[in-house]
């Protein structure tokens, strides 16, 4: 069974909450047409063998890329113009996807790299509050009401999906220090690189791009599989 074939139920199948705390709505881009049709075409061309992935992890989807394309840190120009897979969505641009794309094409292109890597997210579905996005770790009580479909959504991941497990790179460093605890508690990553979020370089060090894809290509230069 192919890497796609493990990931493509984890995603569409994965439920939504019950009510959250603080007026935010969970939505499953998973679960509308085009999101899902776009992800099934990218991982069937990217995620076709059977290989365990190195994971990227961010926090949780955001609206404009994941939450259009189906596939973390993508936006529509990114899938289209980098991936090759043609979409009638706008091409409004993501910047997490931007610098992510900035990395992938360092590293010899989507085919190299998606053949190594797997980018996704401690909790896979897009957090909004007042239309907005929002982090699981915004609100202490929201933390606490998707801990245990965070822990959920990190076993299956690893072990229904195929998660290579002799490291694990997280992104975003207040992320961190929830993959931290819950790998202590399930032991599922032997170590865990911490790169500052690629939202983060973007909005505050875009001035040092050139400097912040060296960063990540050293860090992931070393745990890739191949």
């Amino acid at each position: 069974m192919s890497f796609a074939d493990r990931l493509l139920p984890f995603l569409t199948e994965f439920p939504l909450p019950p009510p959250l705390p603080d007026g935010v709505q969970a939505i499953s881009p998973y679960q509308e047409n085009t999101p899902r049709e776009l992800l099934t075409q990218f991982a069937r061309q990217y995620y076709s063998g059977d290989q365990p992935r190195v994971a990227l992890l961010g926090i949780n989807p955001g609206r404009l890329g994941n939450g259009r394309t189906g596939i973390a840190f993508t936006d529509p120009v990114a899938l289209q113009d980098a991936c090759g897979i043609a979409n009638a969505l706008p091409r409004q641009r993501e910047p997490s996807s931007q610098f992510v794309y900035e990395v992938v094409a360092a590293l010899g292109g989507p085919a190299a790299f998606f053949q190594d890597f797997f980018l996704g997210s401690l909790y896979p579905l897009v957090l909004l509050k007042n239309g907005l996005n929002y982090n699981y770790y915004d609100s202490p009580a929201l933390q606490t009401a998707l801990l245990p479909a965070i822990r959920d959504a990190l076993q299956r991941q690893v072990h229904e999906v195929g998660l290579a497990r002799h490291a694990a790179v997280c992104l975003g460093r207040r992320n961190a220090l929830l993959l931290h605890r819950l790998n202590e508690e399930l032991q599922l990553f032997r170590r865990i690189e911490v790169l500052d979020h690629p939202r983060y370089l973007m909005q505050y060090k875009r001035r040092q791009l050139t400097e912040n894809v060296a960063r990540y290509m050293e860090v992931l230069s070393k745990v890739r599989v191949s």
